[in-house]
């Protein structure tokens, strides 16, 4: 599957909300549009700003979990689902521990990934492949995926702030373990997904919100998303929210959000 300026063109329609976008708004960012930036905007009302928060403790958790996996020798890095480039992307956070890190990015939107080429393309070792993560084969087989990935040796998969917008009837526990089963031991999951459980009202309302994006939101309760590091180990401090993640498991003062983080390794 390739992307080429004319599919990006046509799939370029600033006037329904894209997922990518919204969350580049939360960042910060400006490659967004007034219906990305108004849906983007209904959701931080919905949850009392605390979306915009959570989102920058998420990319600090990313960022975090990268680096992390480069200092444990990790040097190989699977990003499904990434999105936009933005601030401090994979390959930079890797690049502080491991300046050999090799990156791949993978998106199924034709927007984001002629973006994310242009951007990318005088960076070393780092390419970004058109696909649909919930087709692990096509992924897994893909020649940029391969020509960087050598999957005899421990990989980084990361899958963040992204199954959530896979649907039960795709089967994304299957999915994921399509991906581990390609994996060496050594290799970590890194992981971040929406919850039910903290603000399940609010939750609600959020999910209608994306019923007119690029991309349909469908959070699940904590004990669903454990599931997907079946087969891995959690490492400390274990499935949390990113404050109490990023924080080495300490309690965070009573701030909560609806976001669930983790990583695990494959034994």
């Amino acid at each position: 599957m390739t992307d080429s300026p004319d599919r990006a063109a046509e799939a370029l329609d600033p006037g329904s909300p894209n997922v990518a976008r919204m969350y580049d708004h939360w960042l910060g960012g400006k490659d967004n549009f007034a219906a990305d930036r108004e849906a983007a905007e209904r959701v931080v009302e919905i949850s009392g700003g605390r979306v915009v928060r959570g989102v920058r403790l998420n990319r600090a958790f990313l960022g975090r979990a990268v680096r992390d996996a480069a200092a444990a020798g990790i040097r190989q890095f699977l990003d499904l689902g990434s999105g936009l480039p933005t601030r401090e992307n994979v390959h930079e956070a890797a690049a502080h521990a491991r300046p050999d890190a090799r990156v791949v990015y993978v998106d199924n939107d034709p927007v984001v990934c002629a973006h994310g080429r242009a951007l990318l393309a005088e960076t070393g070792n780092v390419g970004f492949v058109a696909a649909d993560l919930r087709r692990p084969d096509d992924v897994l087989g893909d020649p940029a995926v391969r020509d960087l990935i050598d999957f005899s040796e421990p990989v980084a998969l990361l899958l963040v702030s992204v199954l959530h917008f896979v649907a039960d009837e795709d089967d994304p526990g299957g999915v994921v373990a399509r991906y581990r089963d390609a994996l060496a031991p050594g290799s970590r999951l890194i992981l971040s997904h929406l919850a039910t459980d903290a603000f399940p009202d609010e939750m609600a309302e959020t999910e209608k919100v994306y019923e007119g994006a690029s991309a349909r939101l469908g959070a699940r309760p904590r004990a669903r998303i454990r599931e997907f590091f079946d087969g891995f180990e959690l490492l400390h401090p274990g499935l949390t929210g990113p404050c109490e993640w990023l924080a080495g498991g300490t309690a965070a003062d009573g701030e909560r959000f609806a976001g669930l983080v983790g990583v695990g390794e494959l034994r």
